[in-house]
C-alpha cells in the first residue's frame, strides 16, 4: 500500500506536470514575479554581526557599556606620515580637509591639530580655559610651523598615543562621528559622497598619502566590498556549473533549461530575502551563488536520467514521465537531507547563522520544485535527444574511473579500510593542532588599501579594536576622588605594559592634563595631583568641562560621575590573546579595585567577537550533532536499519574530520566562516549516500540478493550521476575562492576539497562497507521493506501497478 501510495502519488505528479505544462509555466512565472516584487525590501546591514545571543553576559555587559557611554564604534581616524607635513602647503591643505568634515552633520566633533586646544590656566576665574594651539595667522610661516612640530611633540604629552606617535612624527586627526548615525545609511552616506572624495581631493592636492581607518570606515568599504563580489559570484558560478553541465551532456538546449531554472531561482532567493525582511550580510550574500552550486546536480541529476530512460526505449513521453516517477521521491530526499545541513544552524541561537539557515533551507526545497516541473516541461517542447546528447553515458574515462573504483571495492576492500583509518589518524593529529581566530579583520579583504591602513594605525598606535574596561564606583561622583583616579592610573600602567594594546585613554589622561596646565603647561607636571593638590586643581578640571560641548573627555565620565572608563585599542593579530589578555586585566583589576567597593567590567568589540567565535564553535557543533542525528533518523525511518544508519553517517564522517585535520596541518584557524564548512559540506555529501544505498537496496531486490552484480548496477546507474554532481559542485565552490574575503576563500576552498573527500569516500568506502556487511544487510529478513519507498521502480513494477 505504502509502494503504491508512493509510486502513485510521484505518477500523478508527473501526468499533472506533462498534461497542464501551460499552467505549470504561468504559475512559477507568476511566483516569480510575485516574488521579484519583493525585492525592494532588500537592504544591506548596517550593523555588526554580534554572533552572541542578547541573554549572554557578554552581550548584557557589552549593552550596559553602551547605555553608559553610547556607541564606542564610531571614531575614524586619518593619519600622515610625511616629512613636508609641517609645511604651509602641505598644513593648509589639512585645514581645509578637516574643516570639511567637521562641517558635516554626521560628524559630532573633530580632534585635529589644526583647530587643537590645549588648557590654560585662567587665576581669575578659577578655572582652565580651552584656547587654541595653533595660530591660525602664523600657519603660512614653515618656520613657525616647525615650533608648532615641536612643542605638540615635547610639551603635550596627554596627546600623545591620541593624536601622534613622538616616536615616528606620525599625525592623526579622530573623527568622532554622531553616535546615533554610525548603525544607519547616513553612516555610509557620509564615509562614501563626504570623507573619501575630501580625503582624495588631500591627496591630489599635496600629493601626500593619507591612511584613514576607524571601525565606521572599515564596516562601510568591507560591506560595499561584499555587495561588489555578489555579482561576481553569481556570474562566475553561473559560468562554471553550465560550462560543466555543457561538457558532460554536450546538449545546448539542455544545458540552456538548467541555465534558465538557477537564475529563476537566484531570482526566488532575492525575492525570500526580502519577503522574510532579511539583511543582506556577509552570510546571506552567498545565497544566491549557493542556489546555483546546488541547482545544477539536480539538473544533471534529472537530465541524467532522461538520458538513460530514453536511451533504452526512445520514447521521450515515457522517459519524460518516468524520470518523475522513479527517481522524484529519491531527489526530494536528497534535497531534504541538503536543506537539513543549513536548517540546523537555526539550532545556533545567532540571528545571522538562523537567518542564514532558514533562507538557504527554504531555497534549496523551492528549487526542487522548480527543478521537478521545469525540466519535464522544457524537454517536452523541444527535440528528443539525438545520439551525441546521450554518448556521455558510456564516455570511456568516466568508465574507466568508475571501473578503477569497482575494481578496488572488490579486490582491495582491506586496503580501503587501512587508508581511512591512516587517514583518521592523520585527521586527529592535525585537530589537535588547530587554533581558534578571534581577529575581527582577519577575514578582510588583505589587498584592499583600506586593509593596509589598518595595518598601519596597528604598527603606529599599537591597534585599531577598542577594548573597553568600565569601572562602577557604586557612589555618584565617585569617579572623581582622587583615590579612584589613582587606582584608575595603577591599572592603565598595567595594561601599558601588556603587549599589543594601546596607550590607554581615561579621565586620568585629563586630570594629568590639568595639573601640567595649572603649572603653566610645564610637561613635567604631566601626573596626577597630590592629595594637597586635588582640591584646586580638581575643581580647575571640573569646570573646564562643564560646559565644554562636544569635550572627548565627556565620553570617559558618565552623567553620575559613578561610571568611568578606560579604552586601550588592541592589535588584531592578538585576537586569539583575548582571553589572556582579558584575564590579566582582570587579575590586575581584582587587586587593585576591591569588589565590594567597585564592580569592573571588561568589555569592547575585540571581546565581543573573539567570544562570539567561541561560543558559535560550541553551537555549530552542536548543529552538526543534530544535522548527524536529523540524517540518522531519517535514514532510519526509510530503510528501519540501525547498520544501515552507521553504513551512511561513517563515510560522510570520515571527509569532515579529514577537512579539520588539514585546517590544523596548514594553520587554519577555526572562525565563522569556517566553521560553516562542516554543516555544509555534510548536508551536501549524504545526497550521494542516500542515492548510492537507495539505488543499492533496489539493485538487490532485482538480481535476487547477488551483490557483486547489485554493486555493478549501481555503479552503472547512480554512481555516473554522483561523480557528475561532486564534479560541479567542486568547482562550484571553488568559485568562491574569486573573493577578496580570507573567509569566503576558507569556506569555498574548505568546502570544495571536503566535497571532493566525500564523493570518493562514497563511491569508495561506502560500497566496500556494505559489501562487508552484506550477510546482514542482504538478508531479506534484517533489510526490511522502508516506511518511505523512495527507490527506483522497474518498468514492470510500474506497468504492473497501472494494469493493477
Amino acid at each position: 500500500m505504502v509502494k503504491w501510495f508512493s509510486l502513485g502519488f510521484w505518477e500523478l505528479i508527473a501526468r499533472i506536470v506533462l498534461r497542464n505544462r501551460i499552467l505549470m509555466l504561468s504559475i512559477i512565472i507568476t511566483v516569480t514575479v510575485l516574488l521579484a516584487m519583493q525585492w525592494k525590501n532588500i537592504h544591506f546591514t548596517h550593523t555588526e554581526a554580534n554572533m552572541l545571543p542578547d541573554d549572554n553576559i557578554v552581550n548584557i555587559e557589552y549593552n550596559a557599556f553602551l547605555n553608559k557611554f553610547g556607541e564606542e564604534g564610531n571614531l575614524v581616524i586619518i593619519g600622515v606620515k610625511d616629512k613636508t607635513f609641517f609645511t604651509p602647503k602641505a598644513y593648509a591643505a589639512w585645514a581645509k580637509l578637516m574643516n570639511t568634515l567637521k562641517g558635516d552633520k554626521a560628524v559630532e566633533l573633530v580632534i585635529s591639530l589644526n583647530d587643537l586646544k590645549k588648557l590654560q590656566k585662567n587665576d581669575t576665574l578659577e578655572k582652565f580655559e580651552l584656547v587654541p594651539f595653533v595660530d591660525q595667522g602664523k600657519t603660512t610661516d614653515k618656520v613657525y610651523l616647525e615650533k608648532i612640530k615641536k612643542e605638540l611633540f615635547n610639551d603635550l604629552p596627554f596627546y600623545e598615543g591620541l593624536l601622534f606617535n613622538k616616536r615616528s612624527g606620525t599625525i592623526r586627526s579622530a573623527i568622532y562621528l554622531d553616535k546615533k548615525i554610525v548603525n544607519s545609511p547616513i553612516r555610509k552616506d557620509f564615509i562614501v559622497n563626504i570623507l573619501v572624495p575630501a580625503v582624495e581631493a588631500f591627496e591630489k592636492e599635496t600629493k601626500i598619502d593619507l591612511r584613514v581607518s576607524g571601525m565606521p570606515y572599515i564596516r562601510t568599504l568591507n560591506a560595499q566590498t561584499i555587495i561588489s563580489e555578489i555579482s561576481l559570484f553569481i556570474g562566475a558560478s553561473l559560468l562554471v556549473t553550465s560550462l560543466l553541465f555543457f561538457f558532460f551532456f554536450r546538449s545546448f538546449r539542455a544545458t540552456l533549461i538548467s541555465i534558465i531554472i538557477v537564475i529563476i531561482g537566484v531570482m526566488w532567493s532575492f525575492g525570500f530575502l526580502g519577503l522574510l525582511n532579511y539583511e543582506i550580510t556577509v552570510l546571506t550574500a552567498l545565497v544566491p551563488s549557493l542556489i546555483i552550486v546546488i541547482g545544477i546536480p539536480n539538473c544533471i541529476f534529472l537530465t541524467n536520467k532522461y538520458h538513460q530512460e530514453y536511451k533504452v526505449h526512445r520514447n521521450k513521453a515515457k522517459a519524460l514521465q518516468r524520470v518523475t516517477t522513479k527517481i522524484g521521491m529519491a531527489t526530494l530526499m536528497t534535497n531534504v537531507t541538503t536543506a537539513i545541513g543549513f536548517f540546523t544552524f537555526i539550532t545556533s541561537n545567532n540571528k545571522l547563522l538562523i537567518e542564514f539557515g532558514n533562507v538557504t533551507s527554504i531555497n534549496i526545497l523551492a528549487l526542487f520544485f522548480l527543478c521537478i516541473i521545469v525540466i519535464p516541461v522544457f524537454h517536452s517542447y523541444i527535440p528528443a535527444p539525438k545520439d551525441r546528447h546521450i554518448e556521455h553515458l558510456d564516455r570511456g574515462y568516466v568508465k574507466s574511473f568508475m571501473d578503477w573504483i569497482l575494481r578496488n571495492v572488490k579486490e582491495n576492500r582491506f586496503s580501503i579500510y587501512v587508508v581511512a583509518v591512516s587517514l583518521l589518524v592523520f585527521s586527529i593529529i592535525g585537530i589537535y593542532k588547530m587554533r581558534i581566530s578571534g581577529s575581527i579583520i582577519e577575514d578582510m579583504p588583505k589587498k584592499a588599501p583600506f586593509f593596509q591602513d589598518i595595518i598601519f594605525f596597528e604598527k603606529e598606535f599599537d591597534g585599531v579594536m577598542p577594548l573597553e574596561i568600565m569601572i562602577d564606583t557604586k557612589h555618584k561622583k565617585g569617579v572623581m576622588k582622587l583615590s579612584t583616579l589613582k587606582r584608575m592610573e595603577e591599572l592603565e600602567k598595567e595594561i601599558d605594559e601588556i603587549q599589543g594594546l594601546s596607550k590607554p585613554i581615561s579621565i586620568v589622561n585629563l586630570v594629568k592634563y590639568s595639573k601640567q596646565a595649572y603649572y603653566n603647561g610645564n610637561p613635567d607636571y604631566y601626573e596626577l595631583p597630590t592629595s594637597q593638590e586635588q582640591a584646586f586643581i580638581l575643581s580647575y578640571a571640573k569646570n573646564a568641562t562643564k560646559n565644554a560641548k562636544g569635550d572627548i573627555m565627556k565620553s570617559y565620565v558618565d552623567s553620575t560621575g559613578q561610571y568611568a572608563r578606560i579604552t586601550t585599542f588592541m592589535r588584531d593579530e592578538n585576537g586569539g590573546a583575548i582571553p589572556k589578555i582579558e584575564a590579566e586585566i582582570r587579575e590586575e583589576a581584582n587587586k587593585i579595585f576591591p569588589p565590594e567597593r567597585y564592580n569592573v567590567t571588561i568589555t569592547g568589540k575585540a571581546l565581543v567577537f573573539q567570544k562570539g567565535t567561541g561560543y558559535l564553535l560550541d553551537n555549530l557543533l552542536s548543529s552538526l550533532i543534530f544535522a548527524f542525528f536529523l540524517t540518522a533518523l531519517l535514514i532510519g525511518f526509510m530503510f528501519r536499519s540501525f547498520k544501515m544508519i552507521l553504513v551512511s553517517i561513517i563515510p560522510n564522517l570520515l571527509p569532515l574530520l579529514l577537512t579539520a585535520g588539514i585546517m590544523g596541518f596548514f594553520d587554519i584557524p577555526l572562525k565563522p566562516s569556517t566553521i560553516l564548512v562542516f554543516g555544509i559540506a555534510f548536508g551536501l555529501s549524504v545526497d550521494d549516500t542516500v542515492r548510492f544505498l537507495s539505488q543499492y537496496r533496489e539493485e538487490l531486490k532485482k538480481n535476487n540478493w547477488k551483490i557483486r552484480k547489485s554493486v555493478y548496477a549501481t555503479f552503472a546507474d547512480a554512481g555516473l550521476s554522483m561523480f557528475y554532481t561532486s564534479i560541479v559542485l567542486f568547482f562550484g565552490f571553488s568559485v568562491f575562492m574569486l573573493s577578496s574575503f580570507g573567509g569566503t576563500i576558507a569556506l569555498g576552498g574548505l568546502v570544495s576539497v571536503t566535497l571532493l573527500f566525500g564523493m570518493l569516500s562514497n563511491l569508495m568506502l561506502l560500497p566496500a562497507l556494505v559489501l562487508t556487511l552484506n550477510k546482514t544487510l542482504a538478508n531479506e529478513q534484517e533489510f526490511i521493506e522502508p516506511k518511505i519507498d523512495i527507490l527506483e521502480h522497474s518498468d514492470e513494477e510500474i506497468d504492473a501497478l497501472k494494469k493493477g
